[in-house]
């Protein structure tokens, strides 16, 4: 299944209060590689950023007069992301504004076009709990390389967040690797009548007696005499 990055920028934090979107970044990834496909718009939101949300992204007002409204990119952003798992980082957010901007012109929810969505802030809550789970704290936490990131911008910041969800998918993947190896291995494997070996055993001298019930001892001084190996008492 193709996996699509997506990042959106706003004139403010409330979709419901007016604000809207200025900047959709998206990336692709199939099999856990870059494609080099993505999908990147500036938008007219018809009306100012606020002050705060300026100094997060530093996308002038005078920069977006003539950008396209988001009407007239929606059949390219969702022709490009239909049927993909699309990862986003505080979902929520993101899938606010997409929703109200596609609602204005008599469009369906945003699921409605993908397959699934997966937000990498609920992944990296439950891999770090009680830490700080921003995009920055997760590119510097997993060594992905944001040194160009001084300000927020859509596209930049899907390409960044691809670079996080496959460090924090890491384990999955050599999870899946393994078990793939052991699959092949098993098809190709040849019966071994283990009765043919004869192993050696060997005993333990009395060093290592002494020194393995030492350990015991210590372990049951530790345990107040609970131990299950000792035998109790009359």
């Amino acid at each position: 299944m193709r996996q699509i990055f997506l990042d959106t920028e706003t004139t403010g934090l409330s979709a419901e209060q007016g604000d809207r979107i200025i900047e959709i970044g998206c990336v692709e990834l199939l099999n856990r590689k870059l494609t080099g496909s993505h999908l990147h718009f500036y938008l007219n939101p018809g009306r100012d950023s606020h002050e705060e949300a300026l100094k997060v992204h530093g996308i002038s007002n005078e920069f977006l007069r003539d950008k396209p409204v988001f009407a007239a990119v929606a059949d390219a952003l969702l022709e490009y992301v239909a049927g993909a798992e699309i990862i986003i980082h505080n979902a929520a957010f993101d899938l606010g504004f997409l929703n109200h901007e596609l609602a204005q012109i008599g469009r369906p929810a945003f699921r409605q076009f993908v397959a699934s969505v997966t937000d990498t802030l609920v992944m990296a809550k439950e891999m770090f709990p009680g830490k700080r789970n921003s995009l920055d704290a997760l590119c510097d936490r997993l060594g992905v390389d944001n040194s160009g990131r001084t300000l927020h911008g859509a596209l930049l910041d899907a390409e960044l967040l691809a670079d996080v969800y496959i460090n924090l998918t890491r384990g999955q993947e050599a999870l899946l690797m393994d078990s793939g190896a052991a699959q092949s291995h098993e098809v190709g494997a040849v019966a071994v009548d283990l009765r043919t070996f004869h192993l050696p055993v060997l005993h333990a001298n009395p060093q290592e007696l002494d020194a393995h019930a030492d350990v015991l001892r210590q372990l049951d001084k530790a345990s107040a005499g609970k131990t299950v190996w000792q035998p109790a008492s009359p």
